[in-house]
């Protein structure tokens, strides 16, 4: 995923990862929780996501390339 696509992300969409993978296989799924974004660093992004019950991360944007956006979930 590139910088624009993490921008035209919206809360409560999915990620998909293409690197981290659930226990049966499967690429790991999460939902977006919020995106946060700065008008005086406008190529800074971080993508906070839940995963499962309990998980929950950031995804800054020196990280995007091991994820893709989660289109039509």
């Amino acid at each position: 995923m590139n910088l624009q696509e993490a921008k035209n992300l919206a809360n409560g969409g999915y990620i998909h990862s293409t690197t981290k993978k659930n226990a049966d296989g499967t690429p790991m799924r999460a939902r977006i929780t919020s995106i946060k974004t700065w008008k005086t660093r406008p190529n800074e992004i971080e993508i906070h996501y839940k995963h499962g019950m309990y998980d929950f991360g950031t995804i800054r944007q020196n990280e995007l390339d091991g994820y893709s956006p989660g289109y039509g979930d």
